[in-house]
């Protein structure tokens, strides 16, 4: 209970030195104050707080760096959702829908770039060299799912390398800049980013899965968004490859649509096998980031990893 109350305190810390942040001009400190009202989950500060714990006498620089990684999850987010042309966020209404798309763009440009002053604070090359090369993958990741919309001839690696450098990226380096700023040793730091990166393709795999639902209150946000959007997901991918000629054309009549039945389109999914495959593939990913945190020798580390893994297999929204 004392390290969940820990954890829990140096995340309120973080949370506030994002807060806190003072900026003169009105309309920057409006947007982002805006941004920073909502409480995520916080998955990869929580990391970053995780695998830094093993040496706590570098205290500010460990809730500096879990800052660096919020604001820029942050960013991406915001990025997002101008190019999803996306409504709400987080159960409220998206930068771009109260503003405009202009200054979802320049907001985020405004808060990746405070996470790179607050690198060069933390003065550590490596750090910096493994986030500067996350945030590329990230923009990798994002254009190779835009180029992949309605395209119903994408293979599952294809898929995988989306989701991990959409997410699993920044949750490898959320854990790999939190060993290395704590000094750990060439196992640890191994360890922690491998368990991470398939954290994180497991917890993408899971937001593809909720987003096929029917039940938008409990997940509190947007159902069946990726299927509007002409994006093949996971559940969609499995459905599809399950299909024969008739369902197929029937998937690909859906695709890309803004006005859909939910509840047809969810029954074909799910009597194709694309809800439990998807679920399949959840556990994989469950079964690998359960192995490198088993190969941790810090049992404190150890056991908050499995409790992410675990809060992510089981997550509801």
């Amino acid at each position: 209970m004392k390290n969940i109350n820990s954890l829990q305190k140096e995340v309120k810390i973080v949370k506030r030195l994002i807060k806190d942040e003072v900026i003169a001009e009105k309309n920057i400190s409006d947007l982002y104050k805006y941004i920073f009202k909502s409480d995520g989950k916080r998955l990869r500060a929580k990391l970053s707080l995780i695998t830094s714990s093993l040496n706590k006498r570098i205290n500010k620089k460990r809730l500096k760096l879990a800052a660096v990684i919020e604001l820029l999850h942050t960013a991406t987010l915001v990025h997002d959702d101008v190019v999803d042309e996306s409504q709400t966020r987080r159960g409220i209404k998206s930068v771009n829908t109260l503003w405009s798309n202009a200054h979802g763009v320049l907001i985020g440009d405004y808060i990746y770039s405070k996470a790179f002053i607050l690198m060069v604070e933390i003065a550590e090359p490596k750090i910096l060299y493994e986030l500067a090369n996350a945030t590329n993958d990230i923009s990798k990741g994002e254009l190779i799912q835009l180029d992949a919309l309605n395209n119903v001839s994408i293979d599952l690696k294809q898929l995988e390398a989306i989701s991990y450098y959409k997410t699993g990226r920044l949750f490898e380096a959320s854990a790999k800049t939190g060993a290395i700023l704590s000094s750990g040793d060439r196992n640890f730091v191994s360890n922690v980013s491998k368990c991470a990166k398939n954290l994180g393709v497991l917890f993408q795999i899971k937001d593809d899965l909720l987003d096929y639902s029917l039940d938008e209150k409990a997940i509190g946000k947007p159902v069946f968004q990726d299927i509007k959007e002409g994006k093949v997901t996971y559940p969609f991918y499995f459905a599809y490859i399950n299909a024969d000629k008739n369902n197929k054309e029937k998937l690909l009549s859906y695709l890309g649509k803004n006005r859909l039945n939910i509840k047809s389109i969810y029954s074909l999914i799910q009597n194709l096998n694309g809800i439990k495959d998807t679920k399949l593939l959840a556990s994989k990913y469950q079964n690998k980031a359960i192995k490198y945190a088993n190969l941790i020798n810090n049992k404190h580390i150890k056991a908050e990893m499995l409790k992410l893994i675990d809060s992510a297999f089981y997550r509801k929204k």
